[in-house]
Formats: C-alpha cells, structure tokens, sequence
C-alpha cells in the first residue's frame, strides 16, 4: 500500500502510546502557533476520535515533533491529492484542533495514529513553512441558538440518520445509541457529518459552517438525498436478490427432479423431447434451406429452458416444418382414358368442361409437367364445381383439399402471421398442404369472388403470389419466412360471377363457364345420381322407392327453378323421408312414386307457368335476365293514364335500364306511328307507366330494352304479347337490336319458364352453338336487327319479319 496522509484502515504493527494529554480549551496564544497536518480526502470534525496513516516524511516529523513536545496540532484537509502541502493555498482554511492519543510505528516507516478532534478553528496565515507547515489560527466556535426550529432540525435530522443506520450494513446499530445520547444541536451534526460518507468538499462546506441551524438544514436535504438513493439501492438490491432466488430455486428444484426422474428411469423430459425433435430431423427429407433453418432452431432451443416462453414457440416452428410435405409427392396417374371413365361417371353432361380437363392431363403427360397450370370453375351454384374438382383429384390418384375463402378480409389468413404474434400460425395454405400431407394435391379454392379486404388488408392481393405460375415457386408464408414450392399443386378455382374478381387475378387463371343444366340434363343427373344417394342416406333399398319420369319432370317444373340441381335433390328427399317413415312404421313396403304421388308428399307447387298467366293483356312482355344463380325470366308490364306525355318507372331498376325504358318510349314516338303502332297524339294525352315487377330485388341492365319497346307498343296498339314468346336484347334510339351476354342461361331460363319462342339479336346467333341439343330443337328462335321486326314478332295477329331458327 502506497504511503497517503489519510489511510482508515489500522494494521497492526508495534505500539507505543504518546500522552493523552487533551487539547480542549486552548487559548488564543497557543493557537498562533500550531503545526498543520494535512489530510487528504479526510475532513475530521470536533468531538470525533478519527485513525490517520502518516506517511508523508514531512508529516511523520511533524508527529514526532508534537508527541515529543506534547502540543496540539491543527488538523486541516489538503486541497491537493497527491504532493505534500507546502503553502496556505494548499490547505482549506477551517479546520480542527487535535491530540494524538495513540501511535503505532508500522515496520514500512509510516505511522498510524489515533487523533482527538476538539475545537474548530480558521487559519489566520502561515507563520513557517519548514520542515512543515505551521500556522496562525483563531477559535471559530458555533453560533448556538436554542429555538423549536433547531430542536426540530435536530430530531428529523436524527430520524433520517437512523433510517440510513437501518440501510447501511457498515453503520453499527450502536450508533443510533450514541446519536440518541447526544444533546446539543452541533455536536450531533457534527457526529452525524464525521460518520456519513460524503465528498471532501461537501464535508469540508458542512465544518465550515459554524451556525448550527444552517449546518442542520444543509445536512436534513443531504440525508434526504442519500437516503433516498439508499433506499432505491435496497430495492434494487432486493430485486435482484429475490431474482436470484427463484433461479436458484428453480434450478434446484429441477435438478431434484431430474434426479427422480433419473431414479425412476424416466429420464429428463426436455431431453427426450429435444431428442425426439433431433430423431424426426433426421429422418424427414427436407429441402436444403429448410434442413438449415431447423437445425439453427433446434439448437436455439437446446439452449433454452423448458419454462421460458420463446422455449414453446421455436417447439411450435420446428414441428410445423417438419410436418410439411415438402418433398413428398403422389405419382400421377395419366391415363387419360380413366379420366374419361371417372368424369363421365361423376358427372352428368359439362362435355366442354371434361375436354378441358382430358387436354390438360394429355398435355402433362407429354411434357411430364402439370407446372403453370391455374383452372377457375366460373358458373351458379349447384352445377357441380367443387365436385368436378374431387373427379379430377381422382382421375389423377392425387389428395384433394379444399379452402373456401369467401368473406375472407385477413391478409394473414392466406400468408399467416409472424412468429413474433402470440398464437401466430401459418396461413390456410400451407396449413391445407399440412393436411394434405403431399406437395402435389388438387387444391380446391372455393368462392373465391367473394373475397373481400378492409384494414386489414387485401386478400385477394396476397393470392396473386399463390396463383401466379411466376412465382408460386418461391411462395413464403409469413409464419415460416421460408420459400415454400406451389409449383407441383393443381389449382383448381371456383367463382359465381367473374366481375367480383380483380383483374389482375382473373389474369392469372384460366376460365372454365359452367353453364345451368337443362331440363333433360336435370332428369339425367337424378335418376343416376340424386336418387341413389338419397335412397342411401334414408336407409331405403333400391326397390322400396322408385320414381317414374313424369315424377322427377313433375318436380323440376314445378317445385324447383334453379341453375344447378341443389333444390332437386332435396325435393327428392322430401318423398324419401316420407317413404321411410312408413317403411319405418310397418304401413309402407314398396312404392312406385308417380305424378299425383309426389304432388301428395310435397304439397302445392312452387312455381307455375307465369309467362302464359301474365301475358293476358296490353302492355305486358316476357323479358330475360342473367343472374349469378343462372337465368331468370322477368316481365315488364306498361300502363297509360290521362296526362301529358309523363314516363314513370319503378321496380328498384338501375340507371341503365331506366335509360333502356326512356329510349324504348323515344323510339316507340319516333316510329310508333310509321309502324302503325300507336295513334297520332297518344303520348301527347296520356303519361307513362312502366313497371318490373319483383320489387324488392335489384336489376339493371340494357338486355331488357326491346321487352319495354314490345310492352309499350303492346299497350299504345292493344295487341297482346304472345304468352309463349319471350325475349332479350339492347335497343337504340335508330331502332337497332345489339347483342347482349348471358345467352345460354337465359334461354335455359325461358325452356324452364315454359316457353317456346324467343326472340334474340341476330349478332347473337353464334351463342346458339353453345346450347344443348335437345334445346335447340324444343325451342324455335327468333334473330332480329331491328326493334320493329321484334316488335311484330311478339305481338299477336303480327306476321313477324325476323327470321326464324328452329334448329
């Protein structure tokens, strides 16, 4: 230890006592000459019994000096840190006066000594400075004033005092005894002062101060400050400690058990688990960025302990990646003619839709790649989409899985969420792919026009990276954050309407139209398939429940009116549950279900010929609609009152075909007369009424333009619309009939509907291609160019200068 004036710690060494002659109450003469010791970093107050280490040879002479010539010497701290003081600039001015009661020679030269502090006192000036530094000083005793304030000072000053004692483990509690004991203001901020572990400058500042009430202020806000720093120490401290605690509690506890369970031999169960998950990553087949991945998160959890959160989510990753399917695959089967086979014995008719199917397969056969290939089934409900594509999963001896993202708005729900969500997951893609347990299944995406998006993102923005053949390569699901290959997954897309669907998605697939089934193609599909099943599903044999044509005809005409085959098929089983309630009963064994049989089970039909009901007077006509759920027929009737030429329209129509109703009435007053349609100055005396009935239900469009024209020049000549007829196409102001969309559904609409003559645009005729056979030929159309040849066309007692189709 280097020598330093101020040392606190007292080796033993040999002894040897000076006189412990006091130096209280020294007079003014004995103060102008007193040797000065200086203290570095050591400020000693009166009344306080204070250990020095001497080791300066200047200062040790002055110990010798004052122990032979039993004088006082001045205790004053030094202003320097390190050189020995040699002028009054070096030392502070205020200091005390001090005795030295004990000495001890240390074996190094140095000396520790024991010295009593008495009196304060101010250095005057310097009287010598060799061998050391010798001062004139004068008494600077304290300015006392006994009011409540310093007695209130005193005792907060001895509460907070005691509170740091109760913090500090280096204060004895003893201490708190001797403050109790001490009576006078001074002395106690003295012993306080001397005891506490301040700066030099700011103990040096507190002995300055010789009036008691100030030295008892500056020292309550230092107590205050030291004790809060105190406190806010022990509560860290605590903190720590008690962190401490439970780890070492914890570890403990788990080594106890880890010794049981060793005992017993079960083993450590995070051991095995991590075992097991290391035994699976060796086993599983994995891509080479995968494997690299799982690998740096198995060791991350080895490293961690069971108990910490983040423990169970890398668990969570490291079993979805090794349960994803991402080199396991089915073999294709490519025959094409156990396609054909399959198609045709899942599905009635969709001749166009199962070519498509057959070329697609052909081409993968040949190019040993089903890669860029995106189909969307875009038709009305019940027309068999979805099960076209479990007949394809099927045909190719692949997994089907099937998503259904209607009213889906979560952008997470198609590419998961980050890992960093609690209860994160992947997305419905890759978590079906789980499912299915391949990487090459057929991947139904149901309802996909009705995706919708909101804050929370856009869906049907994160499925153009699924379906896109460009990139599904290197598909990455958040969750995973890993490129996951689309590439060798058939999707298969299902829609009702295209329009709800983004450009740019509709862009990357391939459309398939599914039109509405036909009469006879309903007829077909129930009595090799509706019936059968529900036969099952009721319990009921083969020969327990049969049904003739005119029955199943019976049910399609008049309890159901619909593209698809959804509401036939429960119609059918509507006879069935009453059929197995009597063979349930005993009072039923057989029975051959007829007209008046189905008629009896289902109660009142649901929809009658309409057309041939309506169509009775002037101003009604049979329009044709396109609807998501296929076609429909509507009617539009036209009526006129005394007024002055006014047009209403009603029927919730939108703009568009408000505007078909006011350019129907302009043609029909342009070329009514010519036509001999109407009277001259009809429309002058008479207001306007149209009409759709079906109020409650939206429509708009321009296919009904030449229905109004036919309503109104119906109304204006007083000629009825023939009840058979129907019709669809836009007009213009000059009298010209254009094309319109949506043929096939509205033509199947009118042969439901009962009629047998409709009227179309002439441009439309290449659409009749796309028709049934036996439509065609039940049918006979009629193609237009002009308003006019509609017109007379539909009206009774009309020739009709269209020209006839009815083939």
């Amino acid at each position: 230890m280097s020598p330093a004036d101020v040392e606190t710690t007292v080796p033993v060494a040999d002894v040897s006592e000076a006189d412990p002659s006091g130096a209280a109450g020294l007079d003014a003469e004995a103060l102008e000459s007193l040797a000065i010791l200086p203290l570095r970093e050591t400020v000693v107050f009166p009344d306080s019994l204070t250990p020095l280490a001497i080791g300066q040879p200047r200062s040790i002479q002055l110990v010798d000096d004052a122990v032979e010539a039993d004088k006082p010497i001045a205790l004053v701290a030094g202003r320097l840190q390190e050189d020995e003081a040699a002028s009054a600039d070096d030392v502070y001015h205020v200091g005390v006066v001090g005795s030295i009661q004990k000495l001890i020679r240390v074996p190094d030269g140095t000396l520790r000594i024991l010295a009593q502090a008495t009196e304060r006192i101010r250095l005057e000036r310097i009287v010598q400075t060799d061998p050391y530094l010798v001062g004139h000083f004068v008494a600077e005793p304290d300015t006392d004033s006994e009011t409540r304030e310093v007695e209130a000072l005193a005792r907060n000053v001895e509460a907070l005092f005691a509170k740091i004692i109760g913090l500090l483990p280096y204060l004895p509690d003893e201490l708190r005894v001797a403050i109790s004991s001490i009576d006078a203001p001074g002395s106690l901020a003295n012993m306080v002062a001397a005891t506490l572990r301040l700066p030099t400058d700011e103990k040096q500042a507190l002995l300055e101060e010789a009036n008691v009430e100030t030295r008892l202020r500056r020292l309550t806000v230092i107590l205050s400050r030291e004790l809060e720093i105190f406190e806010l120490g022990s509560k860290i401290q605590a903190e720590v400690q008690e962190s401490m605690d439970t780890s070492q509690r914890e570890y403990f506890l788990r080594q106890q058990l880890k010794a049981i369970q060793e005992e017993l031999g079960e083993g450590d169960e995070q051991q095995a688990e991590l075992a097991e998950l290391r035994a699976r990553l060796e086993e599983t087949e994995l891509p080479e960025h995968a494997e690299k991945q799982a690998r740096r998160e198995l060791d991350r959890l080895t490293s961690l302990p069971a108990a910490s959160p983040e423990y169970s989510v890398i668990r969570t990753y490291l079993e979805w990646i090794l349960e994803l399917p991402w080199l396991d695959t089915t073999e294709d089967n490519l025959d094409l003619k156990h396609a054909q086979h399959v198609l045709d014995e899942d599905h009635y008719d969709l001749e166009k839709v199962k070519e498509r199917v057959i070329e697609f397969l052909a081409v993968s056969k040949l190019t040993e790649s089903m890669e860029g290939q995106i189909l969307c089934l875009v038709g009305p409900p019940g027309v068999g989409k979805t099960s076209l594509g479990q007949s394809v999963a099927r045909a190719l001896g692949r997994e089907f899985i099937r998503i259904s993202v209607g009213g889906v708005r979560d952008e997470a729900e198609i590419r998961g969420h980050r890992r960093t969500y609690v209860g994160a997951m992947p997305g419905t893609v890759i978590r079906a792919l789980r499912d299915a347990g391949t990487a090459n299944p057929v991947f139904m995406i149901d309802e996909i026009d009705k995706m919708g998006s909101d804050f929370r993102g856009d869906p049907s923005s994160a499925m153009l990276e699924v379906l896109d053949p460009a990139q599904h390569s290197t598909y990455r699901d958040h969750y995973l954050d890993l490129p996951f290959d689309l590439s060798r997954v058939l999707f298969i897309c299902t829609a009702n309407q295209l329009e709800p669907i983004p450009a740019p998605l509709r862009d990357r697939m391939e459309m398939l139209q599914l039109s509405g089934y036909t009469e006879e193609e309903k007829l077909g599909i129930a009595k090799r398939y509706l019936v059968p099943r529900q036969l099952e599903r009721h319990g009921l044999e083969s020969g327990q429940l049969t049904f003739t044509e005119k029955a199943l005809r019976v049910i399609i005409r008049e309890y159901t009116r619909e593209a698809g085959v959804r509401n036939l098929e429960r119609q059918i089983a509507g006879v069935a549950r009453k059929v197995a309630r009597g063979v349930a009963e005993g009072t039923t064994k057989q029975v051959r279900a007829g007209e008046a049989a189905v008629r009896e089970a289902l109660g009142r039909a649901t929809f009658r010929a309409e057309p041939r009901k309506r169509a009775t007077v002037p101003g009604v006509a049979t329009g044709l609609a396109w609807t998501p759920a296929g076609g429909d027929i509507l009617f539009v009737e036209a009526t006129g009152m005394s007024g002055k030429g006014r047009l209403t329209v009603t029927g919730q129509l939108g703009d568009v075909m408000r505007e078909s109703a006011e350019a129907a009435l302009s043609w029909a007053r342009s070329r009514g007369p010519e036509l001999g349609l109407v009277a001259e100055g009809w429309f002058e005396k008479h207001d306007l009424h149209i009409h759709v009935p079906a109020g409650a239900v939206p429509k708009d469009g321009p296919s009904a333009g030449i229905t109004m024209a036919a309503a109104i020049a119906s109304l204006t000549s007083g000629r009825n619309v023939a009840k058979n007829v129907a019709m669809t196409g836009e007009l213009t102001l000059t009298g010209q009939v254009l094309p319109v969309g949506g043929i096939k559904e509205k033509v199947l609409a009118a042969q439901r509907a009962g009629v047998s003559r409709v009227v179309l645009p002439h441009e439309n005729e290449g659409d009749l291609e796309d028709l049934p056979p036996d439509v065609r030929d039940a049918l006979t159309f009629v193609l237009v160019d002009r308003v006019g040849e509609a017109v007379e066309a539909v009206l009774t007692q009309g020739g009709g200068r269209g020209r006839s189709r009815a083939a």
